[in-house]
């Protein structure tokens, strides 16, 4: 999927220092965080992408149940004219 967040590594040590973290402290709480950030976390771009997968989809799913349905009702309806056909020929 698509866009990388960008994470101001740099900008995070700075607040982390000014607040007495130290130098290693913040530095790596700033790589961990930068690798969530990174691999974990999806963009509004990434999930708009799933959304219209997801639509696709389910518009392909719908499609197919109602051809089933369709064929279905058909079957079901031929055999009952059958079913009518064979009892009026037998009255």
């Amino acid at each position: 999927m698509g866009t990388a967040i960008v994470f101001d590594t740099h900008a995070y040590v700075k607040k982390l220092k000014a607040v007495g973290f130290t130098e290693e402290q913040a530095e790596a709480q700033a790589e961990t965080l930068a690798g969530l950030v990174g691999n974990q976390l999806a963009t509004k771009r990434d999930l708009k992408e799933l959304e219209i997968l997801i639509e696709r989809d389910l518009q392909e799913m719908e499609l197919r149940l109602k051809h089933d349905l369709t064929l279905r009702l058909g079957g079901m309806l031929a055999a009952a004219i059958a079913i009518v056909t064979a009892l009026a020929k037998l009255l």
